[in-house]
């Protein structure tokens, strides 16, 4: 890997023998979140998500995104940022085809922020040093699961995953939606110090995926290949929601306060 210089801000580890041109950033800079790049996702699968919140980011002023685990309403939430939209993520509302009372089975969709396909995707961050929540990098595609071609409609990659502190999940792709057709490759997968920041970062070309921590690689997956732009995700979620019963561990009141701390994510293309 190579270091790519930021002015005033920390260096990118970079894939050797490419010349790589920065074609998207956020620093975190100042003291106010950049609402033009990232808006909050707060709906998933036509549902309002009762672990999500709008309150749960702030800029430092030292050029870093603190999400933190807090309470709303007396429950535990966190939040999760965007810069693009799932169409199955809206909540749906009435609608009818002409005179008839015909529905439409997904919600408002919205356009996307910033969408991109084939580059090197960057985030430096310090994953949560307590229990109870859980954050992850990844990059997702507005119509994943509208066919079963992932060439035509695109593919979830999570780049980074950490459900416990200091574990980094594998490295997954996913297909086909996530119902019935639902298809998933997984790779790599490892324990880090918590109490540091590491870089995580996915190449994303014609050949597949490949993942790295901290400038080594971290295995590739080379199936379920697309191109189709899509956008970036910075997400933290509270423990338990998704169970059964629908409701946070006690890990999660215990440990409010908690913070996951991002300094850049930085989208890079190869010259040609």
């Amino acid at each position: 890997m190579k270091k790519y210089e930021v002015k005033d801000h920390e260096y990118s580890l970079l894939p050797e023998g490419l010349d790589w041109e920065l074609v998207w950033a956020d620093e975190f800079d100042g003291t106010e979140l950049d609402r033009t790049k990232w808006d909050y996702r707060l709906h998933m699968m036509n549902k309002r998500h009762p672990a999500w919140t709008d309150q749960g980011v702030h800029l430092d002023g030292k050029s870093n995104a603190v999400f933190t685990l807090m309470s709303e309403d007396g429950r535990p939430v966190s939040s999760q940022l965007q810069t693009g939209y799932n169409f199955m993520d809206a909540p749906i509302m009435e609608t009818k085809f002409g005179n008839a009372h015909l529905q439409w089975n997904i919600g408002k969709l919205k356009e996307s922020m910033y969408l991109h396909g084939y580059g090197y995707y960057e985030c430096r961050c310090r994953m949560q040093q307590k229990e109870g929540w859980w954050s992850a990098f990844w990059i997702q595609s507005p119509v994943i699961g509208a066919s079963l071609d992932p060439a035509d409609t695109g593919v979830e990659i999570d780049i980074m995953e950490s459900f416990h502190p200091g574990e980094v999940k594998p490295h997954n792709v996913f297909t086909g939606g996530y119902g019935l057709d639902m298809q998933r490759s997984k790779v790599g997968g490892m324990n880090l110090d918590e109490t540091e920041f590491h870089r995580f970062g996915l190449l994303w070309d014609e050949t597949g995926y490949t993942f790295y921590i901290d400038g080594v690689e971290d295995g590739k997956i080379t199936e379920k290949l697309t191109a189709r732009p899509e956008f970036i995700l910075i997400s933290t979620e509270v423990t338990g929601y998704r169970r059964e019963d629908h409701l946070p561990v006690q890990e999660a009141y215990d440990n409010q306060g908690d913070t996951f701390t991002v300094d850049y994510v930085r989208v890079f293309e190869a010259k040609r």
